[in-house]
């Protein structure tokens, strides 16, 4: 065979294996994002992590969730150094990133990293606006990924932006995390005939998943619960004729919640009911806009009176203006020696849904 063939031949083989590989990268599947709710895979140096700025992180994502019994973080955090994170690819396959980067630190591989992310046009832009400290991106790695970036030139800099950034930056995980809530309440689809009873007797449409049963449903009340194992989860509903303002404050909303679990809600021993327990933890009340109506938030913790339960609540107070009314809507858990907060979140959710 002459040298030219041959040297046209390897060069032949060397395209066609590169050719191959490229297919075959293509070719290959892209995972699915994994991972708990309310986690966040914190990718910074060990620097960063075990100094200042890691413990604004974990002073801010690690803060109590509002109100539980026993304190649980708004997020869980898990950390990676970028050496940790390429030592195993399913490391990359996680739902929540976020990058935490001093730009100025050449030689850091989180820097390195977030710059190759970023690229130069945003780099340019990071160093003349210093209200540009942080961005976001999409399935880096797999599907359903979301990636928050968080960046600036000094230490100091680094830590008001993580403080600055705090409230959007958990907002948008709540609201990445919001997708696979709903999936996780109506996995088995909704129940029809509960729904229909709300419809009817509180005038009100709210989706109500398949795997509740209805305990009590009168014209006063409808409550509905699912109960697993040792979590007991629980809605009550009530329509109630608004008077005044005065219903629609600290003082109305705990004297509805407390009337209702005194009339209806005890344990298997004669003489309790349950009541709230603003002693030990305080209730704490916020204004809210639920589906475009004026809505008072309620949370804290319950106690049965003469036995020993207790757990946590969140209710609201939807004002009705159309037809002078007010819907009370109380969610509470009981789930003795379990965590909470997600058995709270899947809660919220279903109460966000309600409509007039």
């Amino acid at each position: 065979m002459s040298s030219y063939k041959i040297v046209s031949f390897l060069c032949f083989c060397l395209l066609f294996s590169a050719c191959s590989e490229d297919m075959q990268r293509s070719m290959s599947p892209v995972p699915n994002a994994f991972g708990k709710l309310n986690e966040i895979v914190v990718i910074a140096d060990e620097r960063i992590w075990e100094g200042p700025i890691g413990d604004t992180l974990r002073y801010y994502y690690g803060a109590s969730y509002p109100i539980l019994p026993q304190p649980e973080p708004i997020f869980d955090l898990r950390h990676f150094t970028p050496e940790e994170l390429d030592k195993d690819p399913i490391r990359k396959e996680f739902r929540n990133y976020l990058f935490i980067s001093n730009l100025n630190e050449e030689d850091s591989p989180t820097t390195q990293l977030v710059s190759g992310d970023l690229k130069e046009e945003r780099l340019q832009k990071a160093k003349s606006d210093p209200n540009y400290s942080s961005t976001v991106a999409r399935n880096k790695w797999a599907k359903n990924q979301l990636l928050i970036y968080q960046f600036s030139f000094t230490d100091d800099e680094l830590v008001q932006n993580v403080k600055k950034n705090f409230p959007a930056v958990a907002k948008r995980i709540q609201d990445a995390d919001r997708e696979k809530i709903e999936a996780t309440i109506y996995f088995g689809g909704e129940n029809p005939a509960i729904q229909a009873e709300v419809a009817d007797k509180m005038d009100a449409k709210m989706r109500i998943p398949s795997d509740y049963s209805l305990a009590i449903s009168n014209e006063d009340l409808i409550w509905m619960r699912r109960e697993l194992d040792d979590i007991n989860s629980n809605l009550l509903i009530r329509k109630i004729n608004y008077v005044d303002q005065s219903q629609l404050s600290k003082k109305g909303i705990k004297a509805i919640r407390d009337s209702l679990g005194r009339q209806y809600v005890s344990s298997t021993i004669p003489g309790t009911y349950m009541r709230i327990n603003d002693i030990d933890l305080p209730m704490f009340t916020s204004v809210k806009t639920l589906n475009n109506k004026y809505a008072l938030e309620a949370r804290g913790i319950w106690e049965m009176v003469n036995d020993f339960m207790g757990g946590a609540f969140v209710s609201y107070l939807i004002h009705n203006p159309e037809k002078e009314e007010l819907l009370f809507i109380d969610g509470f858990v009981y789930a003795p020696g379990k965590e909470k907060r997600n058995f709270m979140q899947q809660l919220e959710f279903i109460i966000s849904t309600v409509e007039f």
